[in-house]
């Protein structure tokens, strides 16, 4: 009989080579393995090799911080990483081998985009630390949920869908997101939702936002935009003067946008619309009263009632006051009376006018000063074509630079008078549509034509005029002179009372006497300037010019005896 021969241990490493390919195989591999024995919080596990290996007992555990359930004989699968260390055993992981094994399954629900299930268990910079049975995952803040959340304790240690964001089994890097998860199952409930809704529609909301321009209310799973225009059909300024976050409103859906998922909501649709019947409320011409809700460059907004505004436009704000902002005539929430102008139901526009409903000045201005009154005023401004004279209840009167004063022309005029003077005039024509108001100040003058009438040519005072005067007054420095018996009062200097110095003499003449004079001018009164001196050099100039010349020998006696001898000729 012959003797067996018991293998070697080169025969049994040479049967692992052959079914393994070799010990070095097995590194990096997860095999199968059975728990031989338990010591001191190790498991002894036999996996074929020319040793065993001792695996912690807590790399067994269900989840961190319990306690492993295994005893000798279980079947485990451990990961190999070395086959043989410096005491001869071999280096086993049970860590590692879930670990791989989550990595194989995760990569193919990564390539599929489907969810998986995860645990956070820990806080990192920037995250949290995500358990995707067995291999570690990085969950950034931004993507715990769709909104900010401060305190991540209530979902921690709680098992809850993640989508993998980002996958790198070389550098062990997992990426992985709540919000998306959270996104993608809100967007289901939203569209869900949506189809349930219709427009005009009344339904109950919580106000979950606040801003300049509206609100956001939550209408069970998707949010709806109720506009600060919606809110009231009076006028908000902001949605927290009517509502508050929490608040539970009912509302009316105005439309829906199923591509882009976005719903209007109203809650002025609920109330009865005040701007029907506005047209016949608000006939044109009435008076009405009103309280001044804004103010703009091209007007102010008058509140009729709540919710029917109307606006004044800048040029039916003040009769006398042009070009001025708004804001200079009315203030904010200031009870102003208004006249109703146009009314266009249709736009929702009301034209109102607040000087409508004030006095017209000019018309006043009719009733009180007439044509041929004479009104006094101060030179407001001084054109090239005349003066503007400020008169009662703001308004201006003009005087053309022809009926500023007589004898002189209307440039001479306006150069008579100064801004900031005060003036009298006779009003010559008022029209109040026009919104103008003519005056004549040489009306006022003595000599010249009354208003309203006329005087015969040789009475009115031109320059350069002989008249007849009327000693008034005799003074040192001249005499004081009236044209005629009732005409426009003048001076005579005493160097023009003649042309020899024996003449120039104011007390050889008396009160009442008469003599001939020339209108040499105006002063700044208007009132006219009398010179006897130019009167004769005048006469004297004429008579050489037709009964003599320079060079015929005759003496001046001559040529003026020959004058006055023809001139009674005449007589």
């Amino acid at each position: 009989m012959a003797t067996q021969v018991q293998p070697t241990r080169d025969d049994f490493a040479a049967m692992l080579d052959d079914m393994f390919g070799g010990a070095d195989s097995f590194e990096g591999r997860v095999v199968h393995g059975t728990v031989t024995a338990i010591e001191n919080d190790m498991a002894v596990i036999d996996v074929g090799l020319k040793s065993e290996g001792r695996v912690p007992l807590r790399e067994f555990a269900p989840a961190p911080g319990q306690k492993a359930e295994l005893k000798v004989g279980d079947e485990v699968e451990v990961y190999v990483d070395r086959v043989e260390n410096m005491h001869g055993e071999a280096m086993l992981s049970r860590d590692r081998a879930r670990r791989e094994a989550a990595w194989d399954k995760l990569e193919v629900e990564f390539a599929k985009s489907a969810r998986v299930e995860g645990t956070i268990f820990g806080r990192v910079k920037g995250g949290f630390t995500v358990d995707l049975s067995g291999a570690v995952a990085f969950l950034p803040g931004s993507q715990v949920d769709i909104r900010p959340v401060r305190d991540v304790t209530p979902l921690m240690d709680i098992p809850q869908p993640f989508q993998i964001l980002k996958m790198d089994r070389k550098r062990g890097n997992i990426v992985v997101s709540r919000r998306a998860v959270l996104e993608e199952t809100r967007a289901e409930q939203r569209s869900g939702l949506i189809q349930s809704l219709h427009e005009g529609q009344i339904i109950d909301g919580v106000v979950k936002n606040i801003t300049d321009y509206g609100a956001f209310v939550d209408l069970g799973g998707i949010d709806g935009l109720l506009h600060v225009t919606d809110l009231s059909y009076k006028r908000v300024n902001h949605p927290s003067e009517m509502i508050n976050i929490g608040d539970t409103v009912k509302v009316q859906i105005i439309r829906i946008n199923k591509d882009t998922q976005r719903i209007s909501l109203g809650m002025k649709q609920l109330e009865s619309d005040p701007w029907d019947g506005a047209s016949a409320k608000y006939p044109i011409g009435a008076k009405l009263s009103g309280r001044v809700t804004n103010i703009t460059e091209y007007g102010a907004f008058v509140e009729l009632e709540p919710g029917i505004e109307g606006l004044v436009h800048v040029s039916e704000m003040s009769w006398t006051k042009k070009n001025v902002h708004p804001g200079k005539i009315v203030s904010t929430s200031q009870e102003v009376e208004v006249v109703v102008l146009e009314v266009d139901q249709d736009k929702r526009r009301i034209s109102l006018g607040l000087k409508q409903a004030q006095n017209n000045p000019w018309e006043a201005f009719a009733s009180a000063h007439p044509i041929g009154s004479t009104v006094e005023g101060e030179v407001k401004n001084a054109t090239e074509f005349g003066l503007f004279i400020g008169l009662d209840n703001d308004v201006d009167g003009m005087v053309h630079m022809s009926d500023i004063a007589w004898g002189v022309s209307g440039e001479d005029a306006l150069a008579l008078h100064r801004k900031g003077e005060t003036v009298q005039a006779i009003v010559l024509d008022i029209d109040p549509e026009k919104e103008r108001i003519s005056l004549g100040m040489k009306q006022l003058e003595r000599g010249g034509p009354a208003a309203g009438g006329t005087t015969a040519a040789g009475d009115r005072l031109n320059k350069n005029a002989v008249v007849t005067v009327t000693v008034l007054e005799v003074r040192d420095a001249g005499l004081e002179v009236q044209q005629g018996d009732d005409g426009a009062t003048g001076f005579i200097k005493r160097t023009d009372l003649g042309r020899d110095r024996d003449e120039q003499r104011p007390e050889r003449f008396q009160v009442g006497q008469k003599f001939d004079a020339m209108v040499t001018g105006f002063d700044r009164s208007k009132k006219p300037t009398f010179s006897v001196k130019a009167m004769q050099i005048a006469e004297e100039k004429h008579a050489v010019a037709q009964y003599g010349s320079s060079d015929s020998g005759a003496s001046l006696g001559d040529i003026l005896g020959a004058a006055l001898k023809a001139q009674n000729e005449k007589k």
